[in-house]
């Protein structure tokens, strides 16, 4: 967006000390092609940063206000974790029990020693589907749950890494929804963003979507070097071809509609900004303000539960903890 750099406005609040965070949002905008973005950030309990600037729709030139609000997709995957460990915390879900002891259904396959605990930290043996899927899969939970609960794991339960890209919250999703008999969404909104006050949405309402900035889906150069992970990709029936290419068409354009911002993927649709992210992690980072969980909790996210110098997706080392990516090449 070169042309509306010299018009960009940036607003918001940055606290003394931290200017350089403001310095490296606007320098994103002139030198990294940014459109337009929020960013927060938290320090002990206080917000000290929280700016926005740039457009919020190139198309129309509408600005990228206050309550702007886009999809963040990866970032939903600790939303959905948090839900979990707060119903592991309310006794509802237990990260250790069969996970086939409320889902009987995904004891198929040689799954029934699989655990929540393997879902949180994708090693549950099952980040892609090997039949093709319909192109509006991900709008339809129920064909997703009783497509992975059918499925054999690619290993087995526990045994090797593998990130669940778009898997992982259908997984988690139908565990929540057979301890509560709610989706993922709704006790997402009941049990985290509605007691911190978090505008962060799994399931857009549709009286929310003037706020939306459409996403512009990146696209990688012709001439970009080849990876392990994109030399597998050509292959197919590789977890990377098939977590590539057989994930239905949400990813490649459903992400910009009204309909694929109101489904509840739990690995990716969620709708929220900067601010919501930071109010959603700043009770597991300080001991002041609102908490959602015991720090012990809190405490065991930074934790590596699973880790692998190979991920069998990525084809990376990947270190996880129960629901949290901790590092990654």
């Amino acid at each position: 967006m070169t042309d509306a750099a010299p018009a960009l406005r940036i607003e918001g609040h940055c606290a003394p000390g931290f200017e350089p965070v403001r310095e490296a949002f606007a320098r994103n905008f002139v030198e990294g092609g940014e459109v337009g973005a929020s960013v927060c950030v938290t320090h002990r309990g206080e917000t000290v940063v929280d700016l926005w600037g740039g457009l919020a729709d190139p198309a129309t030139g509408r600005a990228w206000e206050r309550d702007t609000i886009c999809v963040v997709f990866s970032c939903t995957k600790a939303a959905t974790a948090l839900t979990a460990h707060r119903l592991v915390e309310q006794g509802v879900l237990d990260l250790d029990a069969p996970a086939a002891d409320l889902w009987p259904e995904f004891a198929a396959a040689g799954k029934g020693g699989a655990t929540l605990r393997m879902m949180l930290d994708h090693t549950v043996g099952l980040p892609a589907l090997r039949e093709p899927l319909k192109p509006d899969c991900l709008l339809d939970p129920g064909y997703m749950v009783e497509r992975l609960a059918a499925e054999a794991p690619f290993w087995t339960p526990s045994e090797r890494t593998g990130y669940h890209a778009l898997t992982y919250g259908f997984l988690i999703g139908e565990m929540i929804r057979r301890a509560t008999g709610r989706s993922l969404g709704q006790v997402f909104a009941r049990e985290i963003a509605g007691p911190l006050g978090l505008d962060f949405h799994i399931g857009l309402p549709a009286s929310e979507e003037p706020r939306v900035a459409p996403m512009i889906l990146f696209r990688p150069p012709k001439d970009a070097p080849e990876t392990a992970f994109s030399r597998e990709a050509k292959t197919p029936g590789t977890i990377p071809n098939l977590f590539l290419f057989n994930h239905g068409t949400w990813a490649s354009g459903g992400v910009n509609t009204p309909e694929g911002r109101a489904a509840e993927i739990g690995a990716a649709s969620g709708v929220a900004n900067a601010r919501a992210l930071a109010g959603m992690f700043a009770p597991l980072a300080s001991e002041v303000g609102p908490r959602l969980l015991r720090p012990e909790t809190a405490a065991g996210f930074a934790q590596a539960s699973s880790a692998t110098h190979l991920d069998a997706t990525l084809k990376i080392p990947t270190r996880f903890g129960p629901g949290f990516m901790l590092a990654m090449d």
